[in-house]
């Protein structure tokens, strides 16, 4: 069997340079969807990973295992870790040019708010996914916003900005909405970014300067840290992970 790599492991892959400060809501993100996918794949598995981009975080957390990472823009190609196990196809998250059935495991990691027909997209995913294999999905929740706090307002983007920049069409989803796209409640689910930790999403994506950043971190580092460690599963986040099993 192929295992998951081990959850410490996984956490180095974090992007960000800063992962405790800047990138800590990066962090929560991949403790979450840790704790929402396969503990182990059998030898031969296959992988999707719809909406990869630059991120490799299939690829991390199944190193060795034979991954398709499809995106829209095909300027992301470049961006690619080059592994022989890793190949890039430039397509179309509503049309996707696989066969039923293809992979054990499909990945929409931060996704579907940004397809205007996520149901399409939804039922292509589970399409293409092997029977008893699983569909991952990370998102923001219905009522996320920016920044958490409102105290933060003045020193931080507008939030249309902020969407439009990712280029998100929605804001999130209710569970309700997401079992309705999927069918049915997942199998596991995780939140991510709780009111304690909230407070360094709202730095990082500020205004500040690097000064008052370090700042500002310092002051919460405590709290902060506190309220990462206490999340569990059922922690109530601004964002969500969750699987689905076809």
């Amino acid at each position: 069997m192929i295992r998951r790599t081990p959850l410490r492991a996984f956490l180095r892959a974090n992007p960000f340079s800063n992962g405790l400060t800047d990138g800590l809501f990066y962090r929560e993100k991949m403790r979450a969807i840790h704790r929402i996918a396969p503990s182990e794949l059998a030898p031969g598995a296959r992988i999707l990973e719809i909406g990869g981009g630059r991120s490799g975080m299939a690829a991390a957390l199944y190193p060795g295992v034979d991954i398709v990472s499809l995106d829209i823009d095909p300027s992301l190609a470049e961006g690619q870790s080059g592994a022989p196990n890793v190949v890039f196809v430039t397509g179309d998250a509503c049309d996707l040019p696989f066969a039923d059935g293809t992979f054990d495991v499909v990945t929409m990691f931060d996704v579907l708010e940004h397809v205007p027909d996520d149901r399409t997209a939804a039922i292509e995913a589970v399409r293409v996914t092997k029977a008893g294999g699983k569909v991952l999905v990370s998102t923001p929740q219905a009522d996320w916003h920016y920044p958490y706090y409102a105290f933060m307002a003045p020193h931080c983007p507008p939030e249309r900005a902020l969407m439009d920049e990712w280029g998100h069409v929605r804001r999130g989803y209710t569970q309700a909405q997401l079992n309705d796209l999927f069918k049915g409640p997942p199998k596991t689910l995780a939140s991510f970014i709780n009111r304690g930790t909230a407070f360094f999403h709202d730095v990082a994506f500020s205004n500040l300067g690097p000064r008052k950043r370090r700042l500002l971190y310092g002051i919460a580092a405590i709290p902060t840290a506190l309220a990462y460690v206490l999340h569990g599963r059922r922690t109530r986040g601004t964002e969500i992970a969750a699987a689905w099993q076809c």
